[in-house]
């Protein structure tokens, strides 16, 4: 019996040989492990296939080549390296990480880079849309594509600049939290906390509500306004008209992907500032929803963009 207690104690372990310092895995029901192996391989997949179709179709097509779809295109990126990641989180699900601790610090610092660009990529999308809506005379010169591209560089050399400060003591001493062999933990000082909440969650969340708020207030009259004059424009009322229409539409499509990031990243933060994040399976919810997030995107640009629906018809017909 002692022998079979010694073999059944090795399998839970997640290194075996290593009886007095392996860390255990997590004991989950096989159908709830195959589930989430499923369900997060086919996130991972799709994530990957659909953002590199966005990357392919901006890129390639110069017709594309306009301000907002340069901040998709970032977007895109940070989301198509999201795609990637989700392999780790498939790792983890048996709660061992087999890697060693300087991947596993790599693995977060990477994560982190890419998800803080891509919090500030929604920020630079909402000012995008507010000055397109709220000040579409001025847009032209205020929104170029010099422009873009300069902050755009500066979201993500900000969020690697970043990461080191958060980091700074997990890059010095990998493993350092670990409380056995097989865990992955990071940790970071309260004044990076602090950093990393305000930058790159009240921060921004805070600036894509206002904004929006902003647009959804001036999208309204303007429709208003729009629906006064409808029965006594001229030709050229009409094109505005049809300019201003089409600025609400992309508003309005933009307006989705801001809903559907906050919807998809509010819980995740939540738990992480109140410490919900040692529930595993609050944690597995949240952090699914999180990366769902970056599958979305391109199923809200199929649905809103029709530019996006027929560049991907152009691609799979060349």
């Amino acid at each position: 019996p002692s022998v079979i207690m010694r073999r059944l104690e090795e399998a839970e372990l997640c290194f075996p040989q290593l009886l007095n310092s392996s860390c255990r895995k997590i004991a989950l029901p096989h159908s709830t492990s195959t589930l989430m192996y499923c369900l997060l391989s086919c996130v991972s997949w799709l994530t990957v296939t659909l953002n590199l179709l966005v990357i392919i179709s901006i890129s390639h097509f110069k017709q594309l080549h306009t301000p907002t779809n340069i901040l998709l295109l970032s977007l895109a990126v940070s989301d198509f390296l999201v795609g990637f990641l989700i392999v780790f989180q498939i790792l983890l699900i048996d709660g061992c990480w087999y890697l060693g601790d300087f991947m596993c610090v790599l693995y977060y610092v990477v994560d982190y880079v890419i998800t803080s660009a891509s919090v500030e990529n929604m920020v630079l999308i909402s000012v995008d849309c507010y000055v397109a809506v709220c000040n579409p005379f001025q847009y032209p010169t205020t929104v170029t594509q010099k422009r873009v591209c300069v902050c755009v560089s500066l979201c993500w050399m900000f969020s690697a600049v970043c990461v080191f400060i958060v980091f700074k003591e997990n890059l010095g001493q990998p493993g350092r939290f670990n409380s056995c062999v097989g865990e992955c933990v990071v940790g970071f000082d309260e004044a990076a906390g602090i950093i990393d909440v305000l930058f790159f969650f009240i921060g921004p969340v805070t600036i894509i509500i206002i904004l929006y708020v902003r647009v959804f207030v001036v999208a309204v009259s303007q429709a208003r306004a729009m629906r006064a004059r409808v029965a006594a424009i001229s030709l050229q009322g009409s094109v505005r008209g049809n300019v201003k229409r089409s600025e609400l539409k992309s508003a309005r499509t933009l307006g989705v992907v801001a809903a559907a990031f906050l919807i998809c990243i509010c819980p995740y933060f939540f738990l992480s500032v109140t410490g919900g994040e040692t529930q595993f399976s609050a944690s597995s919810f949240a952090f699914f929803l999180f990366y769902l997030n970056s599958c979305l995107n391109p199923l809200i640009y199929v649905l809103f963009f029709p530019w996006f629906r027929k560049t991907i018809k152009l691609i799979f017909t060349l």
